[in-house]
């Protein structure tokens, strides 16, 4: 019963409340007729293709009685973001560290109504690039398998642009507590800095029937070992002393 004007614009709000860590799905239907109840009309509205007639509801005498705008809305729950206290990687410039880090998923659902298709085994897929999605499945020996997507964000172009070549990470093990139903899931991350910085990430997992958790991760790259020490002589009072080194380039 909203009147709406021409161009005239209407607000439409969606309320989100999800009491589980699952997908929820629905539709935004938005039915329009004519105001003084008369029919837009349609000559040929008994022809009308499949995808017309599901947008639009056909009165008796031929015309068109009402327009419909179906708009799906797709709900995915976030976990509460806690002051979490962020795994420290840390690494000397110019050499490489592995650091294993440990997170845990809370409320993860796993009831059959709420899962996809069931594989028979837990993989993990390490084929794709450092700091992309990549999948991984958990079993528990039952008929439900949980798949989570993975991946490392950075707060600006800039941040991602130092540290995405520098850090590579995969899955090493995940498993879930079948009594209070806790997913934990621990990560082998790799991080080979070639100059001091210091750098914030945030680790988000994602499961497939839905949920969204975010784990804060710091990398730190202290200043590297110095490499050589060059003594320089003087060869008297006011005169100059040279020595030469080289310097070699690992890039063209």
């Amino acid at each position: 019963g909203t009147r709406l004007g021409p161009k005239e614009k209407l607000d439409i709000p969606v309320l989100f409340m999800p009491d589980k860590m699952k997908m929820y799905e629905a539709l935004v239907v938005i039915h329009v007729m004519r105001e003084n109840g008369e029919n837009w009309p349609y000559e040929d509205s008994t022809e009308l293709n499949k995808d017309l007639k599901s947008s639009v509801t056909v009165a008796e005498n031929g015309g068109i009685q009402g327009i419909l705008w179906i708009y799906p809305v797709r709900g995915i729950p976030e976990a509460p973001q806690r002051k979490l206290v962020p795994a420290v990687v840390r690494c000397r410039a110019r050499q490489r560290v592995e650091r294993r880090v440990e997170v845990q998923l809370t409320g993860v659902v796993t009831d059959a109504s709420a899962m996809p298709t069931a594989r028979n085994s837990a993989t993990v897929n390490t084929n794709k690039p450092a700091n992309t999605q990549e999948e991984a499945q958990v079993t528990d020996g039952f008929l439900t398998t949980m798949e989570f997507l993975y991946e490392l964000q950075y707060k600006s172009d800039e941040i991602k642009s130092q540290l995405g070549a520098l850090v590579g990470m995969h899955l090493v093990q995940k498993e879930r507590d079948t009594e209070s139903g806790i997913v934990t899931l621990i990560f082998n991350i790799v991080f080979a800095p070639n100059k001091p910085m210091r750098n914030e990430a945030t680790l988000v997992v994602r499961c497939t029937t839905g949920g969204i958790w975010k784990f804060p991760v710091l990398f730190i790259a202290t200043e590297p070992e110095v490499e050589d020490v060059i003594n320089i002589e003087a060869v008297g009072l006011n005169k100059e002393s040279i020595v030469g080194f080289k310097l070699t380039s690992q890039t063209r």
